[in-house]
This record gives structure tokens, C-alpha cells and sequence, in this order.
């Protein structure tokens, strides 16, 4: 859906271009903004290995261990339908750990794997399980303590104090993983969990413990 909205606006700016004739100042943007692109994605390579490195320097020392056990009760309270040691748990917290520092590029891989160990979880692979959904809407609007690329991105455009904003950024996001996680919980107790066991392949020769018409078990 993305993909056809940017289309439409590409399009859409190209058509009016023309009939305006204006093309010559599309075709300047398009190179500027390019320009601008590959301009500040050097600039934010840097900023990316420094805080990268030091969240290595931190797996290394054993903090992030210590940050997960942290995270571990919240993280339990929020997927309780997910079995305590199950690896999607491990995944979810580094992705958590992760957006806590703003390092969304390092959160997003960790968070693609704990959705796949989610799916593996899932009694019906076509639809999101209330575990998928807590973690989505969290990964969204996770709580950010240093929003690292976005200092990058004021560095880049010389911002006279680059890390003013984390003192609002920690507030907004604050708020919207508290609206979060209440619109998480008011759909859960909204729509029931999934039955797994009645999803579960039924195995020859075991009787069903749901009496028939004439209240022999079935087969």
C-alpha cells in the first residue's frame, strides 16, 4: 500500500509539473534530494558504529544481560501467553534494550526474529496472535532514553544543540507506550486468546474427551 501511495505522489508531482511547466524544478529536486539523501546516510553511519560499538562494549561487560533481567517481569506481564523460556522472549528483550537507546536499525532485526519464533507459537498462521500485536504496537512507540539517529540527523544539519530533544523525546514516547499498552490490554480482555489445543493435529486412537450424541467419547 505504501509502495502505490509513493507512486501516486511521484506521479501526481510529474503531471502537475508538466501541465504547470515546471519541470525543470522537479527534475533540480529530485537530484537535491538525492544529494541530500546519500549526504546525511554518511553522516549517520558514523553515529551508527559509534553507538553499535558501544552497545557491543555493553553485550561484552554483561549489561545488557543485566538490562534483560530487568526488562524480564515487565516482559512476562506483557506476553503471558508466550512460555517463559522460550527464545521469542530473549529476542523481544534485546529488541526492547535496543529501542531504548534509539538504535532502531539494531532493534529491527531482533525484533523480525521474535516475530518469527511468535509465528512458530501461532495456531493460525494467517492471522496475528495477541503476543504478535503487543509486540508491534511496543516496537512502535517503544520508550527511547538517547534517540540516537535522530541526533545524528540534527548533527547532520548543524543543529546548534543536538541532544535538546531528549527530554521531550523521552516524554512523547513515554505517553505513546503507555497508550500502547492500554489499547493492548483492553483488546486482549476484548477478544479471547486463541485455542491452541483445539488447533492441535488430533492423533489416532486418542479419544476426544467431548462426548458424542449417544455420550460415547469420539474417536
Amino acid at each position: 500500500m505504501v509502495n502505490w501511495i509513493w507512486l501516486f505522489f511521484i506521479v501526481a508531482s510529474v503531471v502537475v509539473a508538466a501541465i504547470t511547466g515546471k519541470m525543470d524544478a522537479v527534475t533540480q529536486a529530485a537530484f537535491d534530494g538525492a544529494k541530500s539523501g546519500v549526504t546525511v546516510s554518511f553522516g549517520l553511519i558514523s553515529i551508527m558504529v559509534f553507538w553499535l560499538g558501544m552497545m557491543r562494549i555493553a553485550e561484552d561487560a554483561g549489561l545488557l544481560q543485566k538490562l534483560a533481567r530487568m526488562l524480564g517481569p515487565i516482559v512476562r506481564m506483557l506476553f503471558p501467553d508466550v512460555p517463559r523460556n522460550h527464545p521469542a522472549i530473549g529476542y523481544i528483550m534485546s529488541n526492547l534494550s535496543a529501542n531504548l537507546f534509539g538504535l532502531g536499525n539494531a532493534a529491527t532485526p531482533m525484533g523480525i526474529k521474535a516475530m518469527q519464533e511468535l509465528q512458530k507459537l501461532n495456531p493460525d498462521p494467517a492471522t496475528a496472535t495477541p503476543a504478535m500485536c503487543t509486540l508491534l504496537a511496543l516496537n512502535t512507540s517503544s520508550i527511547t532514553i538517547i534517540p540516537t539517529t535522530l541526533i545524528a540527523i540534527r548533527m547532520n544539519y548543524g543543529s546548534a544543540n543536538p541532544a535538546e530533544i531528549i527530554g521531550t523525546t523521552l516524554a512523547a514516547t513515554f505517553i505513546a507506550t503507555g497508550a500502547a499498552i492500554l489499547a493492548d490490554r483492553w483488546y486482549r480482555r476484548k477478544s479471547p486468546p486463541p485455542n491452541i489445543t483445539n488447533s492441535l493435529p488430533r492423533q489416532p486412537g486418542i479419544k476426544s474427551a467431548t462426548p458424542a450424541a449417544g455420550g460415547e467419547p469420539v474417536v
